[in-house]
């Protein structure tokens, strides 16, 4: 088996494991067998025993296949790239300040959206797929595509997913949370549907975001070696 035709193979481990074990007769069979807290402890122990082989592989194996684009020197794209995953960090940090109704085991409370959440329901599903998207742009080879593809694959269909499921066990306001903000960042803003307030910028987690980024452009090569974002 070629580089890239084993990259795909664990990346279609990697996201049907999560697809499969999360779905509504899959998971309410497992959990009715062993309970909820020993499935929780399975899935995440399978989803490791994917991802971790998948990142190895793709270590060994970086720019397999043939190559499909070269943004890379670009000035625009470039500068677009890092402009996501800018965003992507400051994202990723957020997620962790606000308790956040759209994610499993977290009750729905008043059904008010706050914080980041007014930006986007689903922000670290959001943040994974920024992530994705960009050093998607940045490495065209096919084995690389397979790789980072599986992170806006996992993001956005993880995040509809996860938004039916809460939808039918929430309740009413989940549904009211749901209405009121959207998935794909500043939509519901746009549509007026929410307004930001002074209270609502997360000031600390963007002062953090912005240095974790100033360091990954500093470290990016030495830590992941090759071209930046490569």
């Amino acid at each position: 088996m070629g580089a890239v035709q084993l990259i795909a193979l664990l990346a279609t481990l990697f996201i049907g494991g999560h697809f499969v074990l999360s779905s509504v007769p899959v998971r309410a069979a497992m959990v009715g067998a062993i309970g909820e807290r020993l499935f929780r402890g399975l899935y995440s122990l399978i989803a490791l025993a994917t991802f971790i082989p998948l990142v190895v592989v793709f270590a060994r194996h970086k720019h397999a296949g043939a190559m499909l684009w070269n943004l890379r020197t670009v000035a625009p794209v470039r500068w677009l790239v890092w402009l996501m995953m800018l965003a992507a960090i400051v994202i990723f940090v957020a997620s962790f300040i606000t308790p956040n109704p759209a994610t499993i085991g977290v009750p729905a409370g008043d059904g008010t959206p706050r914080g980041i959440l007014k930006l986007t329901r689903h922000p670290a599903f959001v943040a994974f797929s920024l992530f994705g998207f960009a050093h998607m742009l940045m490495n065209g080879w096919i084995g690389d595509i397979a790789f980072f593809a599986t992170f806006p694959l996992l993001g956005l269909v993880g995040a509809w997913h996860q938004d039916r499921r809460k939808l039918r066990e929430g309740g009413e306001r989940y549904c009211r949370f749901f209405d009121q903000t959207s998935l794909m960042p500043g939509v519901a803003l746009l549509s007026g549907r929410q307004r930001l307030s002074a209270g609502d910028f997360p000031w600390l987690t963007t002062a953090i975001g912005i240095a974790a980024f100033l360091a990954l452009v500093a470290l990016h090569h030495r830590l992941f070696g090759g071209y930046p974002l490569g």
